[in-house]
């Protein structure tokens, strides 16, 4: 079978990149082994992503906005510490924006994409993917069910562990934070009042997610060991040290959910493109999910791939216009990475001058609109020169 781009991994990324580019003449498959159609349960799930209005946009371009069934703005960020003085918020209106983000379960974003994409002449192949190999027009994909696809363009969305960028021999760097994020959905007596609050603590960092006025994903980033013995609390007593962790701000928590954990680690290619090939998403990137980033940094890589190649200077899958893709999106993906490395890093250090300027920083930026206006630009997706 001929395609003129195959796309392997129907998950957010995937989806979405096929999307930006269904209506174009070009034939796109998208591989993937797993449901790229999760239905929605009454209750929300623990996976959840903060989209910023960059990731907004692209939703809305791409038409699956207004396909999401559920999502809930906020409007403020507010960050303490608990070993200094030192508080940081963050408001929409000092951008003139009416909101920050939104906080959206991922199986809602990924339902909402698929729907998108029934209307279009996209097709879904339900396989793994078992080997690659180039020719001289593009690449062959060998799927585990003996089915062969031929493409101009092989696209690796295919996660942080990438089939893709294994088989291209794409080698790519790694830094176990030896940590782990816990997820679960909480229930509270106080309003989160459209804010995201994020608490460092001495030993883990701690970040609540509204999903509505009283709910709210949280993701409890800890070292193993520590995390280890608060996966092992049952719900009553892993709400109670939650609730402590957070200064009771909100009252006593309620756990509503599964208490789930996975390994932080962070991961980037080398090459974020080969000829005739590109990694797009956590394929080529994944970060500390500190700020909840992860999902718009593949987002911004959907766009930028998206002009470059329906800008049409050249044959489908050039070298030349996938490295102006990787050259424009790998000092933003790696700056934010060592963001995320350094702030960890800054918060699991706790002797008391550290503290201090810690906790003096985070202040000095508080009253500084100039400063606080460029971190807020960086993290709603925005270009230093927008």
């Amino acid at each position: 079978m001929n395609y003129d781009i195959v796309i392997v991994g129907g998950g957010l990324v995937g989806q979405a990149f096929a999307l930006s580019m269904a209506n174009t003449e070009y034939k796109i498959a998208i591989i993937e082994p797993n449901n790229s159609n999760p239905e929605l349960q009454a209750d929300f799930h623990t996976r959840v992503s903060a989209i910023t209005p960059t990731s907004e946009k692209l939703l809305k371009t791409i038409g699956a906005w207004d396909l999401i069934k559920r999502k809930h703005a906020f409007s403020h960020t507010s960050v303490w510490d608990q070993n200094s003085h030192g508080t940081l918020d963050f408001h929409a209106q000092d951008e003139g924006l009416d909101h920050l983000g939104h906080i959206i379960e991922n199986n809602a974003i990924q339902s909402a994409l698929f729907k998108a994409l029934e209307k279009t002449r996209v097709e879904f192949i339900n396989a793994k993917l078992n080997s690659i190999a180039k020719t001289s027009t593009g690449y062959q994909a060998q799927l585990e069910n003996h089915d062969t696809l031929a493409c101009q363009l092989l696209i690796g969305a295919d996660g942080a562990r990438s089939r893709v960028r294994d088989l291209a021999d794409i080698e790519f760097s790694e830094n176990n934070y030896q940590q782990k994020a816990i997820v679960c959905n909480i229930k509270a007596p106080q309003e989160f009042k459209n804010t995201t609050w994020q608490r460092f603590l001495s030993d883990s960092i701690i970040a609540l997610l509204p999903l509505g006025d009283n709910q709210a994903s949280i993701v409890w980033s800890a070292e193993n060991a520590l995390a280890e013995e608060l996966i092992q609390l049952s719900k009553e007593d892993f709400a109670k040290r939650l609730s402590a962790g957070v200064e009771y701000r909100f009252g006593e928590f309620e756990v509503i959910s599964d208490i789930q954990a996975f390994p932080l680690i962070e991961r980037s290619a080398k090459d974020y493109v080969q000829e005739n090939l590109a990694l797009i998403g956590d394929a080529a990137h994944n970060i500390h999910p500190l700020a909840g980033q992860g999902v718009n940094l593949g987002f911004s890589d959907v766009i930028e791939l998206s002009e470059q190649l329906n800008a049409k200077l050249k044959p489908l899958g050039d070298y030349s216009v996938l490295r102006k893709y990787a050259r424009a999106r790998r000092l933003d993906n790696e700056l934010m990475a060592k963001t995320m490395t350094g702030l960890n890093w800054i918060y699991k250090e706790n002797n008391e001058p550290l503290r201090w300027l810690r906790g003096f920083g985070m202040n000095v930026i508080n009253d500084s609109p100039t400063l606080k206006s460029f971190l807020q630009k960086h993290a709603l997706g925005y270009s230093s020169n927008e």
